[in-house]
């Protein structure tokens, strides 16, 4: 999983081609903790997405530009474009379905 900030979010996110699925997560939230392992399982059986992480707490107006108000919230982009957006925790089954696989 690609950490991300501010000064790297245009490179990593917006001018990568293919699908990003972004994690917004803070270290002191629990269903943030709990779907640390999800997204770690999901991204070894995935070849077709690129996953980043960028903690809120870190990155706090990068956070406020995306219009993140609640955590864990998963973003995703395709080809810099967001296609897609979650809140809360999500099984392995319902986070392939939203990336496509």
């Amino acid at each position: 999983m690609i950490p991300v900030t501010k000064d790297t979010f245009e490179k990593e996110i917006l001018k990568r081609k293919g699908k990003v699925l972004v994690d917004f997560n803070a270290s002191w939230c629990g269903p943030c903790r709990m779907l640390q392992p999800v997204l770690e399982e999901l991204e070894k059986e995935n070849k077709n997405c690129t996953f980043a992480s960028i903690n809120v707490d870190d990155n706090e107006e990068l956070s406020q530009e995306c219009g993140v108000m609640s955590i864990p919230c998963l973003v995703l982009f395709e080809d810099g474009k967001e296609i897609d957006r979650s809140v809360g925790f999500k099984s392995l089954e319902e986070l392939k379905e939203m990336i496509g696989e």
